[in-house]
């Protein structure tokens, strides 16, 4: 069968697969219900922001007209610490971000194509991690962090979330699958194994990276125990400690409200670039024979 008859037959296979008539009424009928639930509580997160002083009254308070204003947005900018829990978040998500892919780029390919004694004991105790609970070795790593100072700290904060073991497993298994080929013929024009990973590996590995970095961005942006310990100072706060912390200040709903608004905000426009970024690294990345 020549390939033009089995592209054919797989494109009728296809159509036969897709849902006709009532199945694509019942089809996005359920996918607009579950839209419509998904959406409802960041609306009403937006309308409720947009109403300061008004007591909360179901449904009334949440139909999207009526006295709204954005005095709480103007309350969260200029009289609490927003911004800058806002730069102590990006700090810890973005280096934690970059350290954490650089990281696992070197990890994965020594443990997909380098020899070395010991090699898969050490992989599977690395990977054992993920089934140990992070509120286990919390204790001691606060105590080991406090010993070295860095309490109240930014390195304090970033380093002990960069042993990832799902990022080294996830880069492992991506970079097993590149041809050896590749790698011997860099090393037969000379390159090191720096240069093989900087120039070769990771150019190569823009899909999986670029779905790792969305998921490792919103783990750090998202996180609030390991924050919420090594913070001492207000001025250490990310966002999710400094929000919580505004209930303990019997700040109103319509400003706490605006400022998870303004925390979601960065995470809506990284999720936009990053997905345009996959799409680009899918189609525009490959090893043609």
């Amino acid at each position: 069968m020549t390939t033009t008859a089995t592209a054919h037959l797989r494109r009728r296979s296809y159509r036969a697969l897709e849902p006709t008539g009532l199945g694509i009424v019942i089809r996005w009928v359920w996918l607009s219900v579950a839209a419509i639930f998904s959406f409802f509580p960041f609306y009403a997160m937006v309308v409720l922001s947009l109403k300061p002083g008004m007591v909360v009254d179901f449904p009334q308070s949440l139909l999207p007209w009526g006295d709204l204003s954005f005095a709480s947005y103007e309350q969260v900018l200029s009289g609490q610490n927003i911004l800058l829990w806002l730069f102590n978040t990006l700090v810890y998500s973005l280096v934690s971000v970059v350290a954490v892919l650089l990281l696992s780029t070197f990890a994965g390919y020594a443990f997909a194509k380098k020899r070395f004694a010991g090699k898969e004991v050490i992989f599977w105790s690395f990977l054992a991690m993920v089934m140990v609970p992070f509120q286990v070795t919390l204790i001691p790593t606060f105590i080991l962090m406090a010993g070295l100072g860095g309490v109240n700290e930014y390195w304090g904060l970033i380093l002990p979330t960069l042993a990832n073991a799902q990022a080294v497993f996830l880069m492992r298994q991506f970079i097993s699958g590149l041809p050896d080929e590749l790698f011997e013929a860099a090393k037969i024009d000379g390159a090191g194994e720096f240069r093989i990973v900087m120039q070769i590996v990771l150019p190569l590995c823009k899909p999986v990276l670029a779905t790792l970095g969305i998921f490792v961005f919103l783990w750090h942006w998202n996180d609030f125990l390991w924050p919420l310990i090594i913070a001492k100072s207000n001025d250490m706060f990310t966002l999710t400690v400094g929000i919580s912390s505004l209930h303990e200040q019997n700040v109103p709903l319509s400003v706490m409200l605006a400022g998870s608004v303004v925390a979601l905000v960065p995470i809506f426009l990284a999720y936009l670039v990053a997905q345009r970024y996959v799409q680009e690294g899918v189609t525009g990345t490959g090893i043609k024979g």
